[in-house]
């Protein structure tokens, strides 16, 4: 806990230096990060054990909105509890209320407001708990509409993890998205879409998705093209599957994967977080 402490009062500190390029209220740094499900036995990489690193990581790069796959309900508790100035929005997607993985979205308070959000499975029946086509699990997408309280504009911020075994799923998953997003968003407000999409980035299932919107490791000037899981450091050299995808801003001055230990540990999760900072 005193290495989070530490990390609080550097985060804070951050806040006050005004950095050169983009100044802070043109950018809007995201970011996506499968947190692993807390109930999982990964020996020393056991929740208890990286969540505290974890919320340093989070308050370290300070997106001011972020989204989660794979988070039980008592790791989106913990993350409100030892992130300030974050709330989130999500659903379990086992029951529509709190059981299974949650595809939530938190955002920073202190510049954001939440203005309406919902979740949809992805399957055949998206309004409605079930499993979707050949998916091996519930799949979910959380949407917000969100505003930042400087300025009044207005975003999409979707988020969702596609099935791991399933091609129709990821396929079908991917095309609801594409309709989905589309219908929500006739006049063009800017979106964000972040995600565990468990496909390369040359599948051909992103094809329709990339007609709609940008990805900002292939925009960003500054960019990182590495793996995103790595299977607590077991794997390398994979193509990522961890993303960022947007529409309606001026660009991506930089993505990045998040590699550093925080408080101590190797591995925040079995996925290296992703950030993009998004230009109005």
């Amino acid at each position: 806990m005193k290495a989070l402490k530490s990390v609080l009062i550097g985060a804070a500190l951050a806040l006050l230096a005004i950095g050169c390029g983009v100044k802070e209220e043109a950018a809007l740094p995201v970011m996506s990060f499968n947190v692993r499900y807390g109930t999982a036995q990964d020996g020393d990489n056991v929740w208890d054990n990286r969540k505290d690193a974890a919320c340093a990581m989070l308050l370290d790069q300070h997106p001011a909105v972020f989204g989660v796959q794979e988070a039980l309900d008592f790791q989106l508790a913990y993350f409100k509890e030892h992130c300030p100035g974050y709330a989130y929005v999500g659903v379990g997607r086992e029951d529509g209320v709190s059981g299974g993985e949650h595809m939530a979205v938190f955002y920073d308070t202190e510049r954001i407001d939440l203005v309406d959000w919902g979740t949809y499975w992805l399957s055949e029946t998206p309004d409605v708990p079930s499993l979707g086509w050949d998916a091996a699990c519930r799949r979910t997408a959380t949407w917000t509409l969100l505003k930042e309280k400087s300025g009044g504009r207005k975003f999409y911020f979707v988020n969702t993890h596609l099935d791991h075994v399933g091609k129709e799923a990821r396929r079908n998953g991917l095309l609801l998205l594409v309709e989905r997003i589309g219908a929500m968003n006739p006049d063009g407000v800017p979106m964000v879409l972040t995600g565990d999409m468990n496909v390369y980035p040359d599948d051909p299932c992103l094809l329709e998705l990339r007609g709609l919107m940008k990805d900002s490791r292939q925009t960003a000037p500054e960019t990182d093209t590495d793996q995103t899981w790595h299977d607590w450091g077991r794997v390398s050299g994979n193509p990522p599957i961890d993303y960022v995808f947007y529409s309606g801003f001026s660009g991506c001055q930089k993505f990045q994967v998040i590699r550093q230990p925080y408080c101590g540990v190797q591995y925040v999760s079995d996925h290296y977080p992703v950030k993009a900072t998004l230009v109005w």
